[in-house]
């Protein structure tokens, strides 16, 4: 009976040893193979070590891009006083009423009833002939909203991944300028690098600007280099447990010598100590020391500005879903190339067309007159990582295959024209690989149709 038993537990054994059979490749993706989904296929493409933008030229690039463009700026020089026209029109800036239906989740249409509720939560009545501006830094990945409300919006489409309150999101150590409060006292309206608009009061530490400069700007410092990155779990409901910091998130790191041995009772050497700021109960800044693993995806300063790192740092994100304005934890197509130009130390705009228009950078611009010829001729002289913008998108190259341009975006629909003249539609819903010609967003206009610039940043 023994025997039987050592025999059957061996037959378990080699059973379950037998190694998983891939799975079978099945895709509506048009012209993508397994192993272009792999950095590494790319990287192997003849790619160039050469350092694109020197530190100095990258902070160079930054300060010319805050003084000329009027989408960025730096939140700690905001002004320190608005009088009263200036922070209603910020405010009604902010918020505008869309002149476009729009409905809740459940297809309700909101009315002027709805709104009001919302208009009565800007606190209008609070603004004053003089107002004090308020500076902070985030201290969670929190939402920058168009109303101080969490409620879900939709357009008329009734696409529920699409809430037309969601802005943009922010992410901890980024610093802002505050503004306003709303009427409930839970939301902030807050000018961060690239953006004005509501987030939630409790994710935003206040300190004086002076404060918060000498915070951000020393000189050692951990990038954060992966998709999302965690501190170390702490006992007992510890603000420092288990913060999660995106790609492009930089944190102060503790001088040597004022690191301990032993931190919320975990020995400190195989982690990075980083000055995590945290909200203390009157709402102020408040510095703690924070271990992220060595093991994590991270760095000690910016990653050099490569061709290889551009390649390396979008893959991070292959498969994340689609995130319209960094909603569902994610990030949508400006989100996903900005965080990846912030692995560098490059700001970016917000928004697509804020960043296509933009003057920064050498651009190829086309208008409605330029050819199909032309376009194809600019794309033939790509370099890896440049940016390419249709209305309301972008997308960064990853290089040629078999002649044809392939770029990697974070993007919601999929369309193409099938062999027979049929128009596909699917959805990607995530960040994809593809390649750029045959993408269609009709039967009749392509994705090529539509460039309206290919930006390059050097």
């Amino acid at each position: 009976m023994r025997r039987s038993i050592i025999a059957i537990s061996i037959a378990l054994s080699c059973a379950l040893c037998i190694p998983v059979q891939a799975q079978s490749w099945q895709s509506d993706v048009i012209g993508v193979t397994q192993s272009q989904l792999s950095a590494q296929h790319w990287l192997n493409q003849n790619i160039s070590a050469k350092v694109l933008m020197q530190p100095e030229q990258i902070q160079a690039f930054n300060q010319k891009l805050i003084r000329d463009n009027d989408y960025i700026v730096d939140p700690l020089d905001y002004q320190k006083t608005l009088n009263k026209d200036d922070l209603e029109a910020a405010i009604l800036t902010a918020s505008a009423v869309p002149k476009s239906p729009r409905f809740y989740t459940d297809g309700r249409q909101l009315t002027a009833k709805h709104f009001a509720k919302y208009t009565d939560n800007l606190n209008l009545n609070a603004v004053k002939n003089t107002n004090n501006v308020r500076f902070g830094v985030v201290v969670k990945r929190t939402a920058l909203r168009t109303f101080p409300t969490w409620d879900r919006v939709l357009n008329s489409g009734l696409d529920k991944d699409l809430d037309r309150f969601q802005e943009s999101g922010m992410f901890p150590g980024e610093s802002v300028a505050v503004l306003h409060q709303s009427t409930d006292k839970k939301w902030l309206l807050v000018r961060a690098y690239n953006y004005l608009a509501w987030t939630p009061a409790e994710d935003i530490a206040f300190a004086d600007a002076n404060t918060i400069r000498e915070y951000k700007n020393q000189d050692d410092f951990l990038l954060v280099t992966g998709a999302k990155v965690s501190t170390a779990y702490v006992p007992n409901g510890d603000s420092r447990s288990e913060v999660q910091l995106d790609m492009g998130v930089r944190l102060p790191l503790m001088a040597a010598n004022e690191v301990p041995h032993l931190l919320n009772g975990q020995n400190t050497y195989a982690s990075h100590i980083v000055q995590l700021p945290t909200r203390n109960k009157q709402g102020l800044l408040e510095i703690k020391p924070a271990m992220i693993s060595k093991a994590a995806d991270v760095n000690l300063g910016y990653l050099p500005y490569t061709e290889a790192n551009l390649i390396k740092q979008g893959f991070k994100f292959l498969g994340e879903r689609y995130g319209w304005g960094h909603d569902y934890n994610g990030r949508d197509c400006t989100g996903f190339v900005g965080e990846i130009y912030k692995s560098f130390g490059l700001l970016m705009p917000r928004n697509s067309g804020q960043q296509g228009s933009g003057e920064y950078g050498e651009n190829s611009r086309f208008d409605k007159n330029s050819s199909e010829q032309q376009k194809l001729a600019v794309t033939k002289q790509m370099k890896i990582g440049d940016l390419i913008y249709i209305p309301g998108h972008v997308m960064m190259y990853l290089g040629e295959q078999d002649g044809q341009p392939y770029v990697i975006h974070d993007v919601k629909g999929l369309g193409y024209n099938k062999p027979d003249g049929r128009f596909y539609s699917g959805s990607l819903n995530g960040v994809s690989v593809t390649p750029l010609l045959p993408l269609r967003l009709s039967e009749k206009v392509s994705y090529l149709d539509r460039v309206y610039n290919i930006k390059r940043i050097r």
